[in-house]
């Protein structure tokens, strides 16, 4: 998201009325074909909006999510959208819920630009010698990104083809994050996804925040979702920092092997992780460990 004082200032006198003149101008939606290009737009405007972060707020605007929407529109445009004004915005829901808007807005203001104007601004107007200048600069750095060959377009939740690991043979157990045996220490949140283990995973951006588990067993995996947003972490065993793994990935894999140790003998150890808080990229996230009996 660009300079939260530039966007207030962008904002201010567009703010009230373009969100109420939108909310009567604006078609219904109809099923119609994704406009041209919509992937790309997505994945440009949720990368400048909050690098791409799903769990991404704005403390001065109370702005939400990936692509930054404020919470008076999540409630509207959730009832719309999902029949729901109280859904959680979740990734999936985040997803549709953009994704269904810029369809309409699309059909309604006819290109990228206007639609990159009006997500700024909440105004209609479609000529660029009307918008100001940090509006213009707003819309040609989305468009800059859209066109970009290094564009991570994936993962929309709506469209992304999604891998899982193996599941755990016969003489494996899997521990998701809920269960009571892990714990977690210094702010980890909840992040919801349809190919999540139990649809969820657990997560933290602060340095020092760390997941430990007791287990008994002869190999240990973690498994969590690798993506552009995910940075380091040191994993420990027994108190000994045996690896620093970064989960770094141009494309967002949900679910993916992050961390693995055998062991000569069964016997009993802990893991633990604890977060780095890479800058720009601090999320760490858990989805569940695989103990080999």
């Amino acid at each position: 998201m660009p300079d939260a004082s530039g966007r207030l200032r962008a904002v201010f006198t567009a703010t009230v009325t373009g969100i109420l003149l939108v909310a009567l101008v604006v078609p219904p939606l109809t099923e119609a074909a994704d406009p041209p290009n919509i992937d790309r737009f997505m994945a440009a405007l949720g990368a400048v909006e909050s690098n791409g972060r799903y769990d991404a707020v704005n403390s001065t605007s109370g702005a939400l999510g990936k692509y930054q929407i404020m919470p008076e529109n999540w409630a509207s445009w959730a009832r719309r959208y999902l029949g729901d004004p109280n859904a959680a915005p979740t990734p999936a829901n985040q997803d549709l819920v953009t994704r269904r808007k810029l369809t309409a807005l699309y059909n309604w203001l006819g290109d990228w630009p206007s639609v990159a104007h009006w997500w700024l601004t909440g105004d209609g107007n479609t000529d660029p010698g009307a918008w100001s200048d940090f509006s213009r600069g707003y819309v040609d750095t989305v468009l800059a990104v859209m066109g970009s060959d290094s564009l991570p377009v994936l993962p929309s939740v709506v469209t992304a083809q999604l891998t899982a690991p193996q599941p755990a043979s016969g003489d494996s157990t899997i521990y998701d994050e809920s269960n009571r045996e892990i714990h977690f220490s210094g702010g980890w949140g909840q992040a919801e996804y349809s190919t999540y283990n139990n649809g969820v995973v657990r997560y933290a951006i602060d340095e020092g925040a760390t997941a430990w588990f007791t287990f008994q067993g002869t190999s240990i995996t973690w498994i969590g979702p690798k993506g552009p947003t995910r940075g380091q972490a040191k994993v420990y065993l027994d108190e000994e920092l045996v690896a620093t793994v970064d989960v770094y990935s141009l494309h967002f894999r949900p679910r993916t092997p992050i961390f693995s140790q055998t062991f000569d003998r069964l016997n009993t150890h802990t893991i633990t992780i604890e977060v780095v808080g890479t800058p720009g990229r601090e999320t760490i996230a858990l989805d569940e460990f695989v103990v080999g009996g």
